[in-house]
């Protein structure tokens, strides 16, 4: 065994490069700063006053103006398209695949890069203008570009497209785990040698009838004259989740690929593990959940008491939460210290699993793990955890675990090391 190898034989992978945007900021300076700051970024959106039969008004959306792209290179992105973009963008720059005046290393078209990339759905505006067609008999707005940003790949394909990316293609549109997900999948095609490098990663936009599916579920926060009270998870008195808007991307690398061309290197992801509930759509099962935690402590040869912290799925939903805190405590048996970065940003859907990824592993190499936001009262039936609260946490620990679960019973837990 090289030191390039783990003890199964299998490539060593790192991360050496990351990029975001979500109401949190563009930049992990900036991220950190909120984090620090104790107040979250949930709005009250007075546009949805127009829907009469939905309770919530709460929303996380991104609003600064987006960069300017050349239209040829993006007419068949929407906005979801675009957000993957951006932070692709980033990341790329970090990882010193892309200069300061735009131009790409030649490997990264050599066929052994690729992409892994998800989002719930593609974009509604373009969505809306096919169903105009169907409702209204009105094909005025269809055009040659509609179905491409419509389409779940459209993150997917339009950023090896606009790359030129000729390796591996890996579509990962699984809810609340397209991020983790794509991550996950990236990495054990580097681990197994079939790529060299993937950019992988989540996107989602800021999207009405998100809010009004939770909402018709009951599992959609509702305090709207206080915004900065909610979400709340693992609290007594969570009455549910607030849908954000984001995008996040890794660059993944075999680590003797990165260390040759003298990248950077942010952390090692040690281990993955994903399964199913093969139970419910909608209501997650906490064995089940647990099997992916174990899974990913096996790949990473690594015991439960070796990792310093947990980044929860932590949605503020009542069986959500309680179903992943017991999942956890299982296979812990101790107070994990553990938080919800969705009590600041709400749920980015397809993109959560990639932006919170990215907080963990910035946040290990800080020593700095930010609390889980209006948690005043824990709720006596999820698991005792070390639920870190306040202002925070200082904890020096050179192994996180993020960890994501999605509407079909989809689980996730990715593993990240300090190098």
């Amino acid at each position: 065994m090289s030191e390039w190898t783990k003890s199964n034989g299998r490539r060593r992978v790192v991360v050496t490069g990351g990029g975001m945007l979500s109401a949190l900021g563009d930049t992990w300076d900036e991220a950190f700063a909120r984090l620090q700051s104790g107040k979250n970024c949930i709005k009250y959106i007075e546009d949805w006053d127009r829907f009469e039969l939905i309770n919530t008004r709460l929303g996380c959306p991104y609003e600064k103006e987006l960069p300017h792209f050349p239209r040829k290179m993006i007419r068949g992105m929407g906005r979801v398209g675009l957000l993957s973009l951006i932070a692709t963008e980033r990341a790329l720059i970090s990882a010193g695949l892309k200069s300061a005046d735009g131009e790409l290393l030649d490997e990264v078209h050599n066929g052994r890069t690729g992409i892994a990339y998800g989002s719930c759905m593609g974009s509604m505006e373009s969505i809306l203008d096919m169903a105009q067609m169907l409702e209204n008999s009105d094909t005025s707005k269809i055009n040659s570009q509609t179905y491409i940003k419509a389409m779940p790949q459209t993150c997917l394909s339009n950023l090896s497209v606009y790359y030129q990316i000729r390796g591996r293609m890996i579509t990962t549109n699984t809810a609340c785990t397209s991020g983790s997900q794509a991550i996950g999948y990236a990495y054990e095609n580097i681990a197994a040698g079939l790529q060299d490098m993937m950019i992988a990663g989540g996107a989602e936009e800021f999207c009405s009838p998100d809010a009004a599916i939770f909402d018709t579920l009951g599992a959609a926060a509702c305090l709207n004259e206080n915004p900065g009270l909610e979400p709340k998870p693992f609290d007594k008195n969570r009455d549910g989740l607030v849908i954000g808007e984001g995008a996040g991307t890794l660059i993944l690398e075999d680590m003797e690929h990165a260390v040759k061309r003298g990248a950077p290197i942010f952390a090692e992801i040690a281990g993955f593990g994903t399964n199913a509930d093969g139970n419910h759509i909608t209501t997650p099962s906490s064995e089940t959940m647990a099997v992916a935690l174990k899974l990913a402590l096996s790949d990473a040869g690594l015991s439960a008491d070796e990792i310093g912290y947990v980044n929860a799925h932590g949605t503020a939903t009542p069986t959500g939460d309680k179903a992943e805190s017991i999942a956890t405590y299982s296979v812990f048996n101790r107070a994990v210290p553990i938080s919800s970065t969705k009590s600041y940003i709400g749920h980015t859907l397809g993109a959560c699993g990639c932006i919170e990824a990215w907080l963990s592993i910035n946040m290990m190499r800080e020593g700095y793990f930010h609390p889980t936001l209006n948690l005043t009262e824990l709720d006596d039936e999820c698991a005792p955890l070390d639920y870190i609260r306040g202002s925070g946490r200082e904890i020096q620990t050179s192994c996180v675990m993020s960890n994501n679960f999605a509407f079909g019973g989809v689980n996730t837990s990715l593993i990240f090391k300090r190098v």
